[in-house]
């Protein structure tokens, strides 16, 4: 599949393509619910169990060995994927975006207002359990610490090693394959579409930070940000008007990349059967149960071709990841 995407970098036909198949995917997942089709998602037929596609009863694409129509799962599947994954893509990348951004701006010297700190530990406190009168005591002794340090002109800023903190996690999730990280979280209970695509977002949030990060490292030395500290603004600022848009552009590449990677997870996932409710349909769950009966041919190919187009057109319209960024 590698070898194949500068086949469509360098042509605009094959670039518009997968753009089109792309849309065309989006449009069907948002018109799945009003679609005239004949049967529904998940319903089996069990007077054609494992019927190959036909017109005359209607089954266009076939049934697979549950007696469910192919066509319809196919339909309601892309609906699952794009609910799926693209919100998860999204939340990975603003994950990435914000947390390698602030990384690479400020590196170990983060100064954080002890008063955070105070209101950080309250919030940790209430999650925990910790009865409210002994919230209320805390909240006060800190707020009165924390004014007295004021008024006293005491430093109350703490540093934050936020780059390596940031590091280290972003290590942590690529020293576990992701597919294995999944399974163990996923194992522990069920999870609804919601829930899901939080976890995925939650667990693919590395790769963006790295690379805005690394962006970010020669962005915050060039002359229009220096220009815009020596303007008087705060560090605050220049971070998020001058230094983080440039910084994003990474996010370009990394965005399409990340979606591939999310579909083919979560076909695997459903593939296996955990993560989403049998009663969700998915294409991951109509190539497991083509495995019933491995001579229904219509049931394994018809989902295995939308998703390798689908991962192909995703990869498609990823940037030139070899052009120097401007």
């Amino acid at each position: 599949m590698a070898g194949l995407n500068p086949f469509f970098s360098r042509r605009p036909l094959g670039w518009l393509l997968a753009w089109a198949w792309l849309a065309g995917l989006v449009l069907l997942a948002v018109l799945a619910p009003a679609l005239p089709l004949p049967y529904a998602p998940g319903v089996p037929d069990l007077a054609h169990v494992a019927e190959a596609p036909s017109a005359i009863t209607q089954h266009w694409l076939g049934t697979d060995p549950r007696g469910c129509d192919v066509l319809s799962g196919l339909v309601f599947g892309t609906r699952t994927a794009l609910l799926l994954t693209l919100p998860a893509a999204l939340l990975a990348a603003l994950l990435g975006g914000l947390t390698g951004g602030a990384a690479g701006f400020w590196g170990n010297r983060l100064l954080l207002e002890g008063g955070f700190w105070g209101l950080g530990a309250v919030v940790l406190g209430w999650s925990l359990g910790v009865p409210p009168i002994a919230l209320a005591i805390g909240a006060g002794a800190v707020a009165t610490l924390w004014a007295w340090c004021r008024l006293r002109r005491v430093p109350t800023a703490i540093p934050i090693p936020l780059d390596s903190l940031v590091l280290s996690a972003a290590t942590g999730l690529d020293t576990v394959p992701r597919l294995v990280l999944v399974l163990v979280l996923v194992a522990r209970g069920g999870f609804s579409l919601i829930g899901l695509g939080l976890l995925l977002g939650l667990t693919s949030w590395a790769g963006p930070a790295r690379l805005v990060r690394a962006r970010m490292l020669a962005v915050r030395a060039l002359p229009f940000v220096e220009a815009a500290r020596a303007s008087g603004l705060s560090e605050a600022r220049v971070w998020w008007h001058h230094a983080l848009p440039h910084a994003l552009r990474p996010l370009q590449t990394a965005l399409p990349l990340s979606l591939a990677g999310l579909l083919a997870l979560e076909s695997t996932l459903s593939f296996l059967g955990v993560g989403l409710a049998p009663d969700v349909p998915s294409w991951g769950q109509q190539l497991a149960a083509a495995r019933q009966q491995p001579q229904a041919w219509w049931a394994f190919v018809f989902p295995a071709i939308i998703l390798f187009i689908s991962i192909l057109s995703t990869n498609a319209i990823t940037p030139n990841r070899t052009s120097r960024p401007t």
